[in-house]
């Protein structure tokens, strides 16, 4: 048995609909969505637990959280004082993504299972391990699968801390090419301001060029009527 699905590729409408259908969720099981967002009320409604502990670094440099599957855990370190704020709730949200997106939810919830009668798992010791900031990964050359699998995570996470309604209501009064028309959407939504700009250019509303600071109309014009609940 595995508690990972093996890679499949989604289209981003295929991952904002998923993002979509967790906020649904939220909804039915009383968490409703509020912005500035709480990704921990997305994982209340999931039934995934949130817990802060010191993860050491290991070879490859330092961890920055990790999903343990067969707890039903998003474990956050404790040890990086920078781990607040948006960057708290990107990474949270990205760990909701592997959990949607990357785990095998019904064999996980059969192992946990067998663990309770003390049978030995060799998939009980696996886990995803996040590295970086979400905003590296925004920009991170897909060149391998683990690659495409953690931007898949962190597109999913920007769907959920920024739904295109909510965005567009957001967006009112205000000029997207302002940057600090930006840092106060910003603020309203608890999110980063690279994890925003990112969102908005993805959704063509706006378009900055690489290694530039100007920001230029996109080919889109949020119109603000796309329902959240019904994508």
């Amino acid at each position: 048995m595995n508690i990972f699905r093996k890679y499949q590729f989604y289209s981003k409408e295929q991952i904002e609909l998923k993002a979509n259908e967790v906020l649904r969720i939220m909804e039915v099981e009383n968490f409703p969505p509020k912005w500035p967002f709480e990704a921990s009320r997305a994982a209340d409604a999931l039934g995934i637990m949130i817990d802060w502990q010191s993860i050491p670094p290991d070879t490859q440099g330092p961890i920055v959280a990790k999903i343990l599957p067969l707890q039903r855990k998003i474990v956050l370190n404790e040890s990086l004082p920078q781990l607040s704020g948006g960057f708290e709730q990107s990474t949270i949200a990205h760990e909701i993504g592997h959990w949607v997106l990357h785990v095998n939810q019904d064999e996980a919830d059969g192992l946990t299972e067998q663990l309770e009668l003390s049978l030995g798992i060799e998939d009980a010791a696996k886990l995803f391990l996040c590295r970086s900031a979400g905003e590296r990964i925004n920009q991170v050359r897909m060149v391998n699968q683990l690659d495409k699998i953690e931007w898949q995570a962190q597109f999913f996470a920007g769907c959920l801390l920024m739904p295109r309604q909510i965005l567009a209501a957001k967006r009112i009064g205000r000029d997207l090419t302002n940057w600090l028309h930006l840092y106060a959407m910003q603020e309203d939504l608890g999110v980063t301001i690279s994890n925003l700009v990112y969102r908005l250019q993805s959704l063509g509303w706006i378009y900055i060029p690489k290694g530039s600071k100007q920001i230029y109309p996109g080919k889109v014009i949020p119109n603000g009527q796309t329902n959240l609940f019904n994508q």
